[in-house]
């Protein structure tokens, strides 16, 4: 019986490695005849493996999607892997927090005392992303829908939440139109979930965020692919986060030279350019969303700087210098005294 059990997880092993096994190949591998793993097949499907019967000149075998969940079969490092992603999910923002717990408890109670104890050792703490505020979270209903829209490349309507409503609504007066766009892709970004879609009314490419979208029903008729600019998806993203029209720049970059070595620079230089131009000195570009943002930033880094340029930096440094001289002057104001309400007539 341990053989026929062994052989039997090899089988299944077997199976999920690939699609299609003709069965010779399979007795090949396993060094059992053509009618013993017909008849393992047989077992594997009393336990609610769906394995269907493959025809053709050589016949075989595939492991399909069945209606039950049959137990699971996953080698140490599959195991391992699956149980750090599911402590991690809690920085995705896809709702899906409780879930991955519940699933994390089911997959270690299944696992031998060895792997068990790995997984068990192996302590991750899950730190959201600054971008990651709670408000941010987003329905697992709302990106399933998202996601089978994406999929069948069909047309979305949805209403869309403003960053900044303009105000409340009149009684009796419309809100805004939905939005129908034909959506691309869904990208997680910074604990963020956006989906990337062509706008059908102002015919140009657009980065939703998904914890705004409420889809409406039923979805529209289906749409021909359009070719991403830039063709890579992540490069999209990155450029539309940058503010830029597809370039992938920032509106706003910039050059210094810092009184630090160039391998204490490079690690916080995010996809900046770092250059060593000496012992202690290195040569800094940067880019950011404004020209104040940018001198802050070469300013995190605590240390003497000579700006090359543009000239558009070098005054906002000035500015920034005023500034913070003015606040560094400045006398201290009284705080006033907190009192529990109002002074007694």
């Amino acid at each position: 019986m341990p053989k026929t059990s062994a052989r039997l997880l090899a089988l299944l092993s077997l199976l999920q490695a690939r699609r299609d096994w003709p069965g010779a190949l399979l007795a090949e591998r396993l060094d059992v005849s053509p009618r013993t793993v017909r008849r393992d097949v047989d077992r594997l499907r009393e336990l609610g493996y769906p394995i269907a019967a493959v025809k053709g000149p050589d016949g075989g075998y595939r492991l399909g999607a069945g209606a039950d969940l049959p137990p699971l079969l996953f080698d140490d490092e599959q195991a391992v892997a699956l149980a750090v992603a599911l402590r991690i999910a809690a920085t995705t923002g896809a709702g899906i927090e409780e879930a991955a717990v519940r699933a994390l408890n089911t997959v270690r109670q299944v696992m031998p005392a060895r792997l068990r104890h790995r997984v068990d050792t192996l302590q991750v703490t899950a730190v959201a992303q600054p971008g990651a505020r709670p408000d941010s979270r987003v329905d697992s209903g709302v990106l399933m829908t998202l996601g089978d829209a994406v999929h069948a490349r069909q047309v979305l309507r949805f209403d869309y939440t403003p960053a900044f409503p303009p105000g409340t609504v009149a009684p009796g007066t419309a809100g805004p139109p939905p939005r129908r766009v034909e959506p691309h892709h869904l990208v997680a970004r910074g604990g963020r979930w956006y989906l990337v879609a062509w706008d059908l009314d102002r015919e140009d490419w657009r980065t939703f965020r998904v914890d705004r979208i409420t889809p409406r029903t039923p979805t529209g008729p289906r749409f021909t692919p359009r070719e991403l600019p830039g063709g890579e998806v992540s490069r999209f993203v990155a450029a539309r986060f940058r503010g830029a029209d597809g370039s992938g720049e920032w509106p706003c970059r910039g050059q210094v030279i810092l009184d630090l070595p160039a391998a204490e620079v490079s690690p916080y230089a995010r996809d900046g350019v770092v250059e060593e131009i000496g012992p202690e000195r290195c040569r800094l570009t940067l880019g950011a969303w404004s020209w104040a943002g940018l001198a802050a930033n070469f300013g995190l880094f605590d240390a003497g700087i000579e700006v090359v340029g543009p000239p558009e930096l070098k005054a906002a440094f000035a500015r920034l210098g005023r500034r913070y001289t003015a606040a560094a002057t400045a006398p201290p104001t009284e705080t006033p005294a907190p009192h529990d309400g109002p002074a007694a007539p």
